[in-house]
């Protein structure tokens, strides 16, 4: 029984839950940078190198029945063996723009904890040297007293 309360422990710290609902928005923001990637960026660059599709951008490897394909999806039904240069090419955009947006959350971060580090810490102003003699007569007076 003491496993399980050390487990029901550990989830529900706020450490767990926060993990948890960072990678669930991660895999929210991934998936909309696929879909700026894939519907958007790629189609444009697309266009502007002359009209080349990326997501169907391939090589054929091996093709040992001459079938004819025209896209990476023919290719792959066909059993046809290609390099497919188009999506390694969506892959490395999407992480770009993901570890770029990581980068410029992790420098906000930073530079909030180096502000944070920079406000003065109040601190208790040290006595003057009248509150200090004061203090030493107060005491003498008390202990002469008893």
């Amino acid at each position: 029984m003491s496993v399980f309360k050390e487990f029901r422990d550990f989830a529900i710290k706020g450490n767990m839950i926060d993990l948890a609902i960072g990678v669930i928005i991660g895999a929210a923001f991934g998936a909309i940078v696929s879909s700026v990637v894939d519907d958007i960026f790629m189609p444009l660059i697309g266009l502007l190198i002359g009209g080349i599709d990326f997501s169907n951008l391939f090589i054929v490897l091996s093709n040992p029945n001459n079938i004819p394909v025209a896209s990476v999806a023919a290719a792959s039904e066909a059993g046809v063996a290609t390099l497919n240069i188009g999506l390694f090419i969506n892959a490395v955009v999407k992480f770009t723009i993901i570890a770029f947006v990581l980068f410029m959350v992790v420098k906000g971060i930073n530079s909030m904890k180096r502000e944070a580090a920079k406000e003065p810490v109040e601190t208790t102003p040290a006595p003057s040297r009248e509150e200090v003699l004061l203090t030493e007569i107060r005491d003498a007076l008390r202990v002469s007293k008893s």
